[in-house]
């Protein structure tokens, strides 16, 4: 069976933001953390759910949504860093993993859009 890097990216992706969003509340910051906690996490959740999708819609569908998160996120940990809740070693660490899902989540969703024209 043939490895779903879209799928084992955006479970690592997750895995980290929980991570972060223990250190932040760890240093008091409860309303941004749990933002991007929710955002970041639920990015391959919607992968996974696109896995089992219903129809080539309903995939391209999920997948648009997690592109959404993986926006939101990217945002997120953008205010976390210019509020300087995170410094910008931790901002640039996470951020390329952010923004490889994005390019992926676009990239598998033209693929799906252009498979499903045919």
């Amino acid at each position: 069976m043939k490895e779903n890097i879209l799928k084992t990216k955006s479970y690592a992706f997750a895995l980290r933001v929980v991570k972060l969003y223990r250190y932040l509340c760890s240093h008091k910051e409860y309303v941004l953390s749990k933002q991007v906690l929710r955002s970041g996490t639920a990015v391959g959740a919607l992968v996974s759910e696109a896995e089992f999708g219903q129809s080539k819609i309903d995939f391209i569908s999920k997948l648009s949504i997690g592109l959404k998160e993986a926006n939101e996120t990217l945002y997120w940990l953008s205010l976390l860093k210019d509020a300087k809740y995170i410094d910008e070693k931790m901002f640039k660490s996470i951020q390329p993993d952010i923004e490889e899902l994005i390019k992926l989540l676009v990239s598998s969703i033209n693929t799906a859009k252009k498979n499903n024209a045919k």
